[in-house]
């Protein structure tokens, strides 16, 4: 279980596409962007996620940004018996948007309007195929259908399938988990 943290971390946030074909938010705001997001509904390539997306439920993540602009999130989500906590944390690399942790881990935010919704694509290099994530995160747990149908459609921009997607179910299990 240890060892498929990392790539469990990934699918909660988790190319065959090149990276610099994933747009940035224009100008991103990070003020706007920092504070708390539910996981609504992933997509991945990753094998862990893909063995364990059918049980998955909506994790909930606190976002900040350092004075230097690096995102540092807060992660919990339910595991079935326990809530599962994880601290990232993702160097500016260029524009404000756009992240790195530890040169294999890449994180964009594509889309926000900052009080309702955010796309955020996760890529993790390794050297076999890369992970690739397509994340919708909400301010709120509830996701309505036509918020789900814009991410649906994204999905193969991506190089991923809707085979792989997850709609989390709500879940109040790690609410008190993280400030």
């Amino acid at each position: 279980m240890t060892a498929a943290l990392p790539c469990l971390a990934l699918a909660l946030l988790c190319v065959l596409c090149a990276a610099a074909e994933v747009p940035v938010q224009p100008g991103f705001d990070t003020q706007k962007f920092a504070g708390k997001w539910h996981f609504a509904a992933t997509v991945s390539n990753c094998s862990v996620y893909l063995k364990m997306k059918d049980g998955m439920k909506s994790a909930i993540a606190t976002i900040s940004f350092t004075p230097e602009g690096n995102l540092a999130m807060k992660l919990a989500w339910p595991l079935p018996d326990r809530c599962q906590r994880l601290e990232l944390l993702f160097q500016r690399s260029g524009q404000a948007g756009h992240y790195m942790a530890q040169e294999k881990k890449e994180l964009r935010v594509m889309e926000t309007d900052y009080s309702h919704y955010a796309i955020v694509h996760e890529t993790q290099h390794s050297k076999q195929q890369p992970n690739t994530m397509l994340q919708l995160l909400t301010r709120e747990q509830d996701v309505s259908p036509q918020l789900l149908q814009k991410f649906e459609e994204l999905i193969p921009t991506v190089g991923l399938t809707k085979a792989m997607l997850a709609v989390l179910p709500k879940s109040d299990q790690c609410t008190g988990a993280i400030s």
